[in-house]
């Protein structure tokens, strides 16, 4: 997890919008979601959360 975590906030460092962090992160096969209590990636093929941030 620590690994997934690494990407996923390089990939906000390097995104201008939470729109553009959420295009990126699909290009490694993750889905972003906001909720209330804040975002969770999940996997696009098991849609399964694998990290709350």
């Amino acid at each position: 997890m620590d690994e997934l975590r690494k990407i996923v906030m390089r990939e906000k460092a390097q995104s201008v919008s939470s729109r553009e962090w959420k295009h990126r992160l699909m290009g490694y096969g993750y889905k972003l979601e906001e909720t209330s209590t804040g975002y969770v990636v999940s996997s696009m093929r098991g849609n399964e959360a694998l990290l709350t941030l």
